[in-house]
């Protein structure tokens, strides 16, 4: 019965984790209200809905929640998932580029977790998911816009899990490292490992983390949905997972 299903918002349902994250909570028995500039493609779960739009426009945004609200009048989670990435010395990145990345970085979160709030109090608790990055604790060159709305990330999220508390409202951050997606194949052109093919940067970065490998976008879906459910992560808000095969704890100079 659907009235017995929780139901979470994900953003960026389409891309690695996105994708990752929505089957892995339509296994839970979860229906995944999906967002994305991207179709999704086949296989998308059948009792859930799929909303093309693209989160960096905040005009979007009403058309996301009218239709949220006319799924479901609860949300028992919001994953905020979808992010850009310019790859450029921070001196060559425009104007352009830099609020670009913060439009989709940053404000969606804001906008998305301030319009889903009256949504999230329905339920009787509810959690809030913010998908950061390990580059705002630890960072490379030719990536400051993208670090420094990852790191904003994590101070919004304290903010909101301190004015979402009266409410029951649970919000906390992953952090993932090196996840084989498109957005880091797409990254190893920076050229900051080395190699000469994609898959040989590949293979250089698992060598630079403390497992000797990458991780796999599932491994990150099931880290967002032990935050998102309160029979397993009830006791945790305000806190920052960092799920990077171990690369932030070894010393850069070892």
């Amino acid at each position: 019965m659907t009235e017995n299903k929780k139901t979470v918002l994900i953003t960026g349902a389409a891309g690695g984790i996105g994708r990752a994250t929505t089957h892995y909570f339509s296994e839970q028995g979860w229906r995944v209200i999906g967002v994305d500039r991207h179709t999704f493609g086949d296989g998308y779960p059948v009792d859930g809905i799929y909303i093309q739009a693209d989160i960096s426009n905040p005009d979007d945004f009403e058309g996301i929640f009218k239709k949220t609200r006319e799924f479901s009048q609860i949300l028992d989670a919001i994953v905020n998932n979808a992010a850009i990435q310019v790859a450029k010395p921070m001196v060559e990145t425009t104007t352009e580029e830099w609020d670009a990345v913060m439009a989709s970085n940053l404000r969606s979160v804001f906008l998305a977790s301030k319009l889903g709030f009256p949504l999230l109090c329905a339920a009787p608790e509810s959690a809030i998911v913010n998908v950061s990055s390990v580059h705002a604790v630890a960072t490379s060159a030719n990536i400051a816009a993208y670090a420094a709305s990852k790191g904003g990330l994590l101070a919004l999220t304290r903010a909101m899990a301190i004015e979402f508390a009266p409410q029951n409202i649970r919000v906390n951050a992953i952090l993932p490292g090196a996840v084989d997606t498109p957005m880091l194949r797409a990254g190893l052109q920076r050229g900051h490992v080395s190699g000469g093919t994609v898959t040989d940067r590949l293979e250089n970065l698992a060598r630079k983390t403390v497992n000797g490998r990458v991780g796999q976008p599932r491994e990150i879906a099931s880290a967002i949905y032990f935050l998102a459910d309160s029979a397993q992560s009830s006791f945790m808000t305000g806190q920052a997972l960092i799920i990077d095969g171990g690369a932030t704890a070894r010393l850069s100079t070892e």
